[in-house]
């Protein structure tokens, strides 16, 4: 009778734990770079495959600006986002146990990394950064790895205090305004991310450009590129740390095969043409984790 009877605490408890562990809704936080709902109308065959895929309703979020994204994570109100490197970063340093990394993209050329791109109107003169002294100038988003970090690191360390360098020095928001912001005159420069690969005209094979020049938000030829930084590692796909595992298992599974099941909507998700996306691992941003830490005072 004992024996009974512990077996069915011991089951009810299990089920109770069970029962804790199930979700009723999953949230993906998609970081700023295009306005809202360009953001949903991309991302929105990745959310019926995730809604089908987990059986729960899925919805997607759009904060304005990258800490947005990074605080739903923080906070626990967002399951999955795509994060650039350095937002990484900055959710790690503030929580070590918020978030897994779990995959990246893979370019076509079989690199997994990407590149800030300084571009300029072509009619403005600009044709190198050196033109572009005593100009305006944008960056995307202070939690940006590509639109601030790494390029800010970079002028930083040839061209010293921006603010002295460039005329003015603004934060657009985001790549998309940085792109559109220059194709309409704006800011004299910026910054925006690219794989680097494919034809300039098209906007590369991937990126900011890319989504801008598929978007129709900008003619390629209209703009020129100025100035290139060292490869940055691609950001993570991250998933919160404390959902089941069987969600996470099927998360990652869906991504990982995406290319070959639905090649149109790995398309949108990787903002153009990739090869694959494939596993990555805490240790690939350490670098990017010290620059952040270096950035912040840490």
């Amino acid at each position: 009778m004992k024996t009974l009877l512990l077996a069915t605490a011991l089951s009810t408890a299990l089920a109770g734990i069970a029962s804790a562990q199930e979700i009723t809704q999953f949230n993906i936080g998609i970081l700023g770079g295009e306005n809202a709902q360009d953001r949903m109308t991309n991302t929105e065959c990745f959310r019926a495959k995730v809604e089908a895929e987990l059986g729960v309703p899925v919805k997607l979020f759009t904060p304005a600006d990258y800490d947005g994204v990074i605080q739903g994570l923080l906070g626990g109100t967002l399951d999955y986002a795509w994060l650039g490197a350095s937002g990484y970063a900055k959710t790690y340093l503030t929580n070590p146990e918020a978030v897994d990394v779990v995959l990246t993209k893979e370019n076509l050329d079989g690199t997994t990394g990407y590149y800030s791109i300084g571009f300029a109107r072509k009619d403005s003169g600009i044709t190198s950064m050196d033109d572009a002294k005593g100009r305006s100038f944008a960056f995307a988003d202070p939690n940006s790895t590509s639109g601030y970090l790494v390029p800010g690191a970079e002028l930083m360390g040839t061209y010293g205090k921006l603010e002295d360098y460039f005329s003015e020095v603004k934060m657009s928001g985001g790549h998309e305004q940085s792109i559109v912001g220059v194709a309409n005159g704006d800011f004299d420069a910026a910054v925006a991310w690219a794989d680097g690969l494919g034809n300039w005209e098209d906007g590369f094979n991937s990126g900011a450009f890319r989504k801008a020049a598929d978007a129709g938000l900008v003619d390629m030829n209209d703009i020129v590129e100025i100035w290139r930084s060292k490869l940055i590692p691609e950001g993570p796909m991250v998933l919160r740390r404390s959902l089941p595992q069987d969600v996470k298992v099927k998360m990652t599974n869906l991504l990982d095969t995406m290319w070959q099941t639905d090649p149109e909507c790995a398309y949108n998700v990787a903002a153009g043409d990739a090869k694959d996306f494939v596993p990555v691992k805490h240790e690939d941003y350490l670098g990017i984790i010290a620059a952040r830490k270096l950035q912040e005072g840490m």
